[in-house]
């Protein structure tokens, strides 16, 4: 069990949260009902699930904390991602008493994750904006482990558990997924190529880093001018803002999208350990020929929000 705070500081207006899975925080006094709405994003995990919510008040800058009970809203079922809402009926818990100074609001969720089989990929939540829907994104590039459990085989060159898989064509990612989804009763997919760049990029969290997560390639990238020119486990280098692995360099990643019309090459994105850095940018693109593999291409998995 994991518990999940957010606070919202009524008149300080200082907000904060926690491992991006509640953000976009905002409040408002409603002064034709005299209300308190809060509002807010819940980033859960695709099948994770809320067990408990409760919110609670200080009339005293956070040194104590009470329950409140008269609270509407996005409280009782929030078991979706998503915005969210709670109106808190301030004067019906307290009565009428006038409310002044630094007064904080605390939501606190109780919340499952559910248990995974060694296969199955630990997914990012990615929240969308006015062209792109929200979506959840692999954490990491598809392990070796992870294929072996589904494919029964290994056709990497550089073997390791942990390392990604490669020499993978885009035909060979989507038998994988054909047999995943069989498995798991779910439907993964490769990302679009518009859902790889916005989730490279950080979404909608993004500080318009060159590379996915930093300025600095060394920081995020395994690539020619560090990597001994052979891959390297999944997430040894830092994450992007959204909390994502290896979307500069590592592995070329397949996505669902042909490169271009009329074409019958598929995008590939993010560079790989045999590439110089301008192949690991966030805005670089390639293609590759389906039927390819090469020990510099591999994928990270992606599934609808829906």
């Amino acid at each position: 069990m994991k518990k999940l705070f957010f606070l919202a500081l009524w008149l300080i207006a200082t907000l904060t949260s926690a491992q991006n899975i509640i953000t976009n925080v905002d409040f408002r006094w409603q002064s034709e009902t005299e209300k308190v709405i809060i509002t807010y994003n819940l980033n859960l995990c695709q099948a994770c699930s809320v067990t408990n919510a409760k919110v609670y008040i200080s009339l005293d800058g956070g040194k104590t904390y009470r329950k409140v009970s008269s609270v509407t809203g996005d409280l009782a079922n929030i078991n979706t991602s998503g915005n969210k809402q709670i109106i808190f009926d301030i004067f019906k818990e307290f009565g009428n008493v006038e409310v002044s100074g630094n007064v904080q609001f605390k939501v606190e969720i109780d919340y499952e994750e559910p248990k995974q089989q060694p296969f199955e990929p630990e997914m990012i939540f990615v929240k969308g904006n006015n062209n792109i829907k929200d979506f959840y994104i692999g954490k990491y590039e598809v392990t070796q482990a992870q294929w072996k459990a589904v494919m029964d085989n290994n056709p990497s060159h550089f073997k390791g558990d942990n390392l990604p898989v490669e020499k993978v064509s885009w035909n060979d990612a989507q038998e994988f997924i054909r047999k995943l989804n069989a498995k798991t009763g779910k439907n993964y997919r490769l990302p679009t190529e518009a859902e790889w760049e916005f989730a490279a990029k950080g979404g909608t969290l993004s500080k318009g880093y060159e590379y996915s997560g930093s300025n600095n390639v060394n920081d995020v990238a395994w690539y020619i001018g560090n990597s001994g020119r052979k891959t390297h486990p999944v997430g040894t280098k830092k994450p992007n803002e959204l909390g994502i692995y290896d979307m500069s360099g590592n592995v070329w990643e397949w996505c669902q999208d042909f490169y271009e019309s009329g074409s019958s090459l598929r995008v590939i994105r993010c560079g790989s350990w045999g590439n110089g850095a301008p192949f690991t940018r966030v805005s670089a693109r390639n293609s590759g020929n389906p039927s390819l593999s090469y020990i510099y291409y591999g994928f990270r998995l992606a599934c609808s929000s829906e």
